[in-house]
C-alpha cells in the first residue's frame, strides 16, 4: 500500500509540493494575490451590503411618506367645496329667499359629486336589483310582492366603488 504523501507546510501556510515542482516563491506570489483578491471581494461585500440597508430605510421612510400624503391630492382638490359651504352657510343666515339656498345648495352638492368622480368613486346602483353578499349589506326584510322578492327595496346608504374596487357596502333593505 502506498502511504498518502502529505504535503509540507511552511510556517506562512504555503504549501510545497515537490511533485509539482512550483518554485516557491511562486506558490507566496499567488496567495498574495489571493488574499488580495479576497479582500477586494469582502470590500464588496461590506459596500454592498451598507448600500442594501441604506436602500431598505430610504424606502421604508418613502412608504411611510406617502401613507402620510396620499389623501393630499383629495383634501386639496375639496377645499373648494369647503370653500363653498362657506359661502352657503353666511347665505343661509343672511338670505330670506328659501329657492335661493336651496339652490346654492345643489350647486355646492353637484360639484362635491362632480370631484369625486373625477377621483375615480362611482356610487353603486342597487335599488331593484339582486340582493347580492359581495356588495350588499342586509339591514332588514320587508314583504313584498312576489317579483320584488330577493331584490333590494330600499337603500340606506348607498354602496361606492372607488376605480372599480368596493370600498363600502350598501346597507340596504330586502325583500322577502
Amino acid at each position: 500500500m502506498e502511504e498518502n504523501k502529505t504535503p509540507e507546510v511552511e510556517e506562512n501556510n504555503v504549501e510545497i509540493n515537490p511533485e509539482n515542482e512550483v518554485p516557491a516563491n511562486e506558490s507566496a506570489l499567488e496567495n498574495v494575490k489571493l488574499k488580495a483578491e479576497l479582500e477586494e471581494l469582502q470590500d464588496k461585500f461590506l459596500r454592498l451590503t451598507a448600500e442594501f440597508d441604506n436602500y431598505k430605510r430610504r424606502t421604508s421612510r418613502e412608504r411611510l411618506e406617502l401613507t402620510l400624503t396620499a389623501g393630499k391630492e383629495i383634501i386639496v382638490s375639496l377645499l373648494t367645496v369647503l370653500d363653498d359651504c362657506d359661502r352657503a352657510e353666511k347665505q343661509m343666515k343672511n338670505s330670506e329667499d328659501i329657492n335661493l339656498v336651496k339652490e346654492g345648495n345643489l350647486l355646492v352638492f353637484n360639484k362635491l359629486r362632480n370631484i369625486l368622480l373625477q377621483k375615480g368613486l362611482v356610487a353603486m346602483e342597487s335599488i331593484h336589483t339582486d340582493f347580492d353578499v359581495e356588495k350588499h349589506e342586509a339591514i332588514t326584510n320587508i314583504e313584498t310582492p312576489e317579483e320584488q322578492k330577493g331584490k333590494v327595496v330600499d337603500e340606506l346608504e348607498k354602496g361606492y366603488y372607488l376605480n372599480d374596487k368596493l370600498i363600502r357596502f350598501a346597507k340596504v333593505v330586502v325583500g322577502k
